[in-house]
Formats: C-alpha cells, structure tokens, sequence
C-alpha cells in the first residue's frame, strides 16, 4: 500500500467511525436514512476490497445527506 492509500484508508475509517457514532441516536426511519447506512455500508464493502478511493467517497455521500437531514430538521433531536 502506497503513502496515498495508506491515507485515504485511515482518513475513510476515522469518518467511518464518526458516522457510525453520529447515526447511533438517529431515528432510521427518516427518509433517506436508508441512504446514509447504505452508503456507510457501501464504505465498509469498498474498505474491504481495498478501494479506498470509493470507501471515501462513500463516507462523504453518508456524511452530506446526514447534515442535510440535520439542517432541514427532519430529526427531533439535535446534534450531539
């Protein structure tokens, strides 16, 4: 693995992880939720395979239709 992958992979998975902790208190039947965990599951498939460029961008697709949910209210709770 190459200083990029290398890179790409520990960024991927440190977001990964903030999403996983972010989504944990979400409720999973706003719309589009179904989105966010199949990207984040697209994520952990691509992290798998080795393809850290689609484990990326896939983090960053879950990571901006959550904050959208967020800014438009669509969850009852606020951001913790």
């Amino acid at each position: 693995m190459n200083e990029t992958e290398e890179r790409l992979k520990e960024e991927t998975e440190k977001w990964l992880e903030k999403l996983n902790f972010r989504i944990q208190k979400r409720d999973k039947s706003v719309e589009q939720m179904e989105n966010v965990l199949a990207y984040r599951d697209d994520t952990e498939h691509f992290l798998e395979e080795d393809d850290f460029i689609r484990a990326w961008e896939s983090v960053i697709y879950a990571w901006g239709i959550l904050e959208t949910l967020e800014r438009l209210d669509k969850f009852n709770s606020p951001i913790e």
